[in-house]
């Protein structure tokens, strides 16, 4: 083979077991490896299995397979091995973690690694695929997506942990001083980004946000169905991956409430990740869509997608910006 050749081949292998390098990492996490080398670094693999509960000879392959993705170190002394976290899984991969994502990559693993084994079906069929996984009709989205406590417990402390990334960056895209009372619709875990956005303000702008406790706790408390319920009146409205999980005629249903709802020179906060306007890009945002086909009736879309949207639901000062992060942002005016 050429030297052509040879990379080619390399870059196809590495897609092919992409899937599998996911799974290990998330089993890691899901047996408590990385959260037992937190506590106690430089053990064997006998000593780790015997810990967690699990065999030796699966423990040591998925030890060593986790030294290769650079999450684990290993060092070896009196002919043992022994192994410790790396700074990448001590920051992402542990419960206890500064930029802690275990709570996501539980759900991942569990949910949206379960629905991606039906792609085929998704793309043949355009729906998403909770029937298939898990029992639940697909037009029942929330029962599919919320089906028990546990896994909307977990799913909202997946999203705070994603948020802990990259809500600072779609937070000051804009700003947000002139908005003192700031609803969150559609049930995200918008405690973080609020009490950033408060903290960010403050520290931008002194005096000129007036936020207080009272506002933030009505935030809570008038969180419902966006579809149903009034919606109350706000400055800021924010929709934090809400609009991708639904089809068009629905986004424009609920920016037309809200529309309706607000007085002139009120504002719709939307954090999406944003695709290229030719759709070829970036590949998370790809990736992002495709989840959207498969676990809900929703998509991805370009900034002038979202600007359709917004113009049909009566919005005409709309601008966006791309953080350099997984998300984005879009402030639309009254």
């Amino acid at each position: 083979m050429s030297l052509a050749e040879d990379l080619d081949y390399s870059l196809f292998n590495d897609y092919i077991n992409g899937f599998m390098m996911s799974k290990v990492m998330f089993t890691a996490c899901e047996l408590g490896v990385f959260d037992l080398l937190e506590s106690e670094e430089f053990l064997t693999f006998d000593v780790i299995a015997e810990r967690l509960g699990t065999s030796s000879h699966g423990m040591e392959q998925l030890l060593d397979i986790c030294v290769t993705l650079k999450l684990l170190k290993v060092e070896m002394k009196r002919g043992k091995a022994l192994y410790q976290n790396t700074e990448l899984a001590t920051l992402y991969l542990t419960k206890s973690g500064s930029k802690s994502q275990y709570n996501m990559l539980l759900y991942m693993s569990k949910t949206t690694y379960s629905c991606w084994n039906h792609l085929t079906e998704a793309i043949r069929e355009g729906k998403n695929q909770y029937m298939r996984t898990f029992g639940i009709p697909s037009n029942d989205l929330f029962e599919a997506i919320y089906r028990s406590e546990e896994e909307l417990t977990k799913f909202m402390h997946g999203l705070h942990e994603i948020w802990s990334i990259n809500g600072r960056d779609v937070i000051t895209a804009f700003d947000l001083s002139t908005f003192t009372l700031i609803y969150d619709l559609g049930g995200n875990p918008l405690r973080s980004i609020v009490l950033q956005c408060i903290n960010l303000c403050v520290q931008c702008y002194p005096g000129s946000a007036p936020f207080t406790l009272h506002q933030f706790l009505e935030f809570i408390i008038h969180l419902g169905d966006f579809f149903r319920d009034p919606i109350p009146e706000a400055d800021l409205y924010i929709l934090a991956r809400v609009l991708h999980d639904w089809a068009d005629n629905k986004c424009v249903q609920l920016l037309r409430s809200i529309y309706q709802a607000c007085k002139p020179g009120c504002g719709v906060l939307v954090v999406e990740t944003l695709l290229a306007e030719d759709k070829r890009g970036p590949l998370t945002s790809q990736l992002y869509s495709m989840n959207m086909l498969v676990q809900t009736e929703g998509k991805e879309r370009t900034p002038t997608e979202y600007h359709k949207l917004f113009t049909q639901a009566g919005f005409q000062d709309f601008q966006f910006k791309k953080t350099g992060k997984i998300y984005d942002a879009i402030l639309a005016r009254k």
